[in-house]
Order: C-alpha cells, then structure tokens, then sequence
C-alpha cells in the first residue's frame, strides 16, 4: 500500500467520528467545572487558615457546606438542554464531513483499482489529487474543531455563571463561612447534613439566576 492510501485517522477527525463533539461538550463543562473548583478550594484553603482571626472578630461559629458540582452538572436540566443544543448544531458538520470522507474514500479506492493500468505520471496526478483533498478535509475540520469549542463556551458559560451565584446566595442566605466542592476528591469524608448540592440543583431547576 502506497502513502496515497493513508486514511484519515485520530480521534474526532473523521466525519463518522463527528459525532464524538457531543461527548466533547460534557468534558468542557467539566473542565469549567475543575477550574471553578480550583477557586473554590483555594479559596476555602484561605478561609481556613484565617478562620480563626475571622471568628474572634466576628464573635461567630464557623460554618460550613459542600456541593459536588459534577452531580449539579450531570443532573442539570439546563446543561442537558446546552448539551442536545450542540449536538443539534454539530449535526451539519458531520454531514459535511461525512460528505467529503465519501469522497475522498471514492478517489482512494477508484485509484487502488486502476493504480496498475496507470502511468506513472497519472499515478502522480492521483496521488496529488487525493493529497490535495486530504488536506482540505483536515483543514476543514480543524474550523470545525475551532467552532465547536467556541460554541461549547458560549453554552457552558451562562450555566456556570448561574451555578456559581446561586452558590453565592446560599452562602450569603444561611451565612455559610465557605462552601467547599467535593468533587475534586480532596474530602474523604463528611456529615451529609452539610451538602448543599440538593438545594443548589433546586434552585438552578427553579430559574434562579
């Protein structure tokens, strides 16, 4: 087999691998998520260090909450609904994509079949060809990739602006010293009297902002 005969290959390069984009967004969400959670944390590591000044000057106990933002995001109406809006948004790409993979299988296998009767100068005319159409294809769907991330930020962002501010009100609401997210695997185990993830995917279910 010549290199004409390469095929397009990694993941979510091929059109037929398009459709991996929709498991593309849940790993941005969670991505946004783990950055949340590196603020949060930190920042709960800061409230603990100063806790102690904080209650001597406030003459109040400290108290404090947990959620699992990976339960939040997993379980959320709203990012269910960003994630079937991708998936609808992706789907003319994969056509696309789909399209130009027929296209460039047909021209591979039209020139695997004929490759012997040919010159060596139609050979190369081929070989060009498909080159040519290989790069296109790529191309083509590093715009696609470009876009698709774009997008996913635009969907994910709005969620996790809600998430984090109904988070706030909560603290501020039952005057919570600071609320932690588990879902970073740093807590090994706690009273689950103190989660709040239940209530925060009330409020997200019931339109808060």
């Amino acid at each position: 087999m010549d290199s004409t005969s390469r095929t397009l290959a990694g993941s979510c390069t091929s059109g037929s691998d398009l459709a991996c984009k929709s498991s593309v967004f849940y790993r941005s969400l969670m991505g946004v998520v783990q950055t949340m959670q590196r603020v949060i944390l930190f920042s709960g590591v800061f409230a603990v260090l100063w806790a102690p000044a904080v209650q001597a000057a406030a003459q109040s106990p400290l108290k404090i909450g947990y959620i699992n933002s990976q339960v939040i995001i997993a379980e959320s109406p709203a990012a269910t609904a960003a994630q079937e809006q991708f998936r609808r948004e992706m789907v003319p790409f994969e056509s696309e994509m789909q399209a130009l993979e027929g296209e460039i299988s047909g021209l591979m296998a039209q020139y695997q079949a004929q490759q012997l009767t040919l010159t060596a100068t139609a050979r190369r005319t081929r070989q060009d060809e498909i080159s040519l159409k290989q790069q296109a294809y790529q191309d083509r769907m590093a715009q696609i990739e470009a876009e698709a991330t774009r997008r996913q930020q635009e969907l994910v962002q709005p969620i996790m602006e809600r998430i984090n501010n109904i988070i706030q009100a909560i603290r501020s609401d039952s005057s919570y010293t600071f609320i932690f997210d588990v879902a970073g695997g740093g807590l090994i185990a706690a009273d689950e009297s103190f989660d709040l993830t239940s209530e925060v995917m009330q409020r997200l279910a019931a339109g808060a902002p």
